[in-house]
């Protein structure tokens, strides 16, 4: 029981250290800008970059952990990441850091799907929302980090010693993670084989499906935000404060979310609670009095961050344990393809409509898309279960 835990634990060490260093460029904006003499377009593409190649590189690092085995593939993926992050430091100038970066994210979406897949064998049967819910909140402690600590580094040792940070955090990650994580006991090595008919197709792709377009939704509100309530009369702090809140107690409601659905045994009731509470809240903040605005956004908040936990765990319901890390692999694929298409949809559409509160709407619209996904998969579990 104690090390399913210790597992977690370095787990979510790992994904938090990918989220720190995905957010490192956008952190270090201002010192990079100077230091390299690039322009905002140059820092935008740095940031795509990372998980730019997730669509295909998602299914690929499942593929490659079913033939060579999970372990030795997060290690290299790991490795990967520490020297992307030395590329970044050393780089003399855009071309060396954009190499850096495309292997950083290599590393770093490989280790996604990975350990997604790896937590789902720890703890099938065992919490696995909780689990998840905890994994999953990495990313958001991972991306405050980085805007708290390389900052600051960089004020008290300029841009190197903000890099040497960041290397040596992946160097850390990395170690720990070799010498801590084994497979469950039990657990059978999957065949080198990957026989595409096994898979559950149809609920794998409706629980894509809904992971990716819950992502896309939640991302309409701290994409477009401060964009929105700035039309709705508040100044730039206050905007991007609120925007802030949200996010937080998004991120307070993951964990909490996971072990709901674990306690109650009912994660459909969870997520759908999850899916309505977004459905409302981005209509109602294109309307609701300023002063209610702060409470409406933390409540709200907190009850779509309810999701992710169950969400991720619906992988495991459907995919056999020979065939899960190519699953999950699929798995995130379809959601990186539906988080690379989302926003930039929604903001032309803004665009040609001419009213940024559009991307509000789209959001609602999003949520109600993940509804369907969420009752079409149960739809088919409840098929597969009678044949």
């Amino acid at each position: 029981m104690q090390t399913r835990w210790i597992i977690l634990f370095v787990l979510f060490f790992a994904r938090t250290t990918m989220a720190f260093q995905f957010q490192s460029i956008a952190a270090l904006s201002p010192y990079i800008v100077e230091s390299l003499a690039l322009r905002l377009l140059d820092i935008g593409l740095l940031i795509g970059l990372y998980l730019g190649p997730g669509v295909i590189v998602a299914t690929l690092g499942g593929t490659v952990g079913t033939w060579f085995g999970d372990k030795r593939t997060v290690v290299a993926s790991l490795g990967l990441m520490v020297l992307g992050s030395f590329a970044v430091a050393f780089a003399p100038g855009f071309g060396w850091v954009a190499a850096g970066r495309v292997i950083s994210g290599i590393g770093g979406v490989v280790i996604n799907v990975l350990m997604t897949k790896m937590v789902l064998d720890w703890f099938i049967g065992h919490r696995v929302s909780t689990a998840l819910g905890i994994f999953i909140s990495s990313w958001p402690l991972g991306i405050a980090l980085s805007l708290l600590v390389l900052p600051l580094l960089a004020d008290l040792g300029g841009l190197a010693m903000a890099w040497n940070g960041l290397i040596l955090l992946t160097v850390v990650a990395l170690l720990l993670y070799s010498i801590i994580y084994r497979s469950p006991d039990g657990s059978k090595p999957a065949p080198a084989k990957i026989t595409f008919s096994a898979l559950p197709w149809a609920s794998l792709i409706q629980a894509a499906m809904l992971w990716g377009l819950y992502n896309a939704a939640f991302a309409m509100l701290f994409g477009f935000g401060p964009l929105v309530l700035l039309d709705r009369g508040l100044s730039t702090s206050a905007a991007s404060s609120l925007t802030s809140l949200y996010m937080i107690f998004g991120a307070v409601g993951i964990p909490v979310g996971g072990w709901l659905a674990d306690r109650t045994a009912r994660p459909y009731v969870v997520i759908s609670v999850s899916l309505f509470s977004g459905i409302v809240l981005f209509p109602v903040v294109l309307i609701a009095p300023l002063w209610s605005l702060a409470p409406l956004l933390c409540f709200g908040g907190f009850l779509i961050g309810l999701a992710p936990g169950p969400i991720v765990a619906m992988p495991g319901q459907i995919l056999p344990e020979a065939s899960r890390a190519f699953g999950t692999g699929v798995f995130y694929s379809i959601y990186y393809a539906l988080m690379m298409v989302a926003p930039p949809l929604a903001g032309a559409v803004a665009d040609a409509l001419g009213a940024v509160d559009v991307a509000f709407l789209i959001g609602a619209v999003f949520m109600a898309a993940a509804v369907l996904s969420l009752s079409l998969f149960r739809t088919l579990r409840m098929r597969e279960s009678a044949v």
